[in-house]
């Protein structure tokens, strides 16, 4: 199953319960207004953007204020340059991700 049929299945009025946000809460971080975030959790068909950014910041958790272009260009050039640091440096940061929630 490919992860674009398993991101379209969201649903993104029960990740927003799963948090305990309101509408206002949930969709403002993703830049969408509340009424259109209710037009998405009524079954309107909701954009692929729409859809990654709701994946990023509410499955993810991945606070978008933080991040910069640099950062994906660094990403970028590590995985091309030295892929095996790069490997390297993913194991170390899940393994500090690890210790740190245990």
């Amino acid at each position: 199953m490919s992860t674009v049929k398993v991101a379209e299945r969201v649903d993104p009025r029960e990740i927003r319960r799963r948090l305990g946000m309101n509408q206002q809460q949930f969709w403002s971080k993703l830049g969408v207004t509340q009424s259109g975030g209710s037009r998405y959790e009524s079954g309107r068909n909701m954009p692929k953007p729409v859809r990654e950014l709701l994946r990023l910041v509410h499955v993810e958790q991945i606070d978008i204020q933080r991040l910069k272009r640099e950062d994906f260009e660094v990403v970028e050039y590590l995985k091309a340059e030295d892929p095996d640091q790069f490997k390297a440096l993913r194991k170390a940061a899940r393994n500090r991700l690890k210790k740190s929630a245990g």
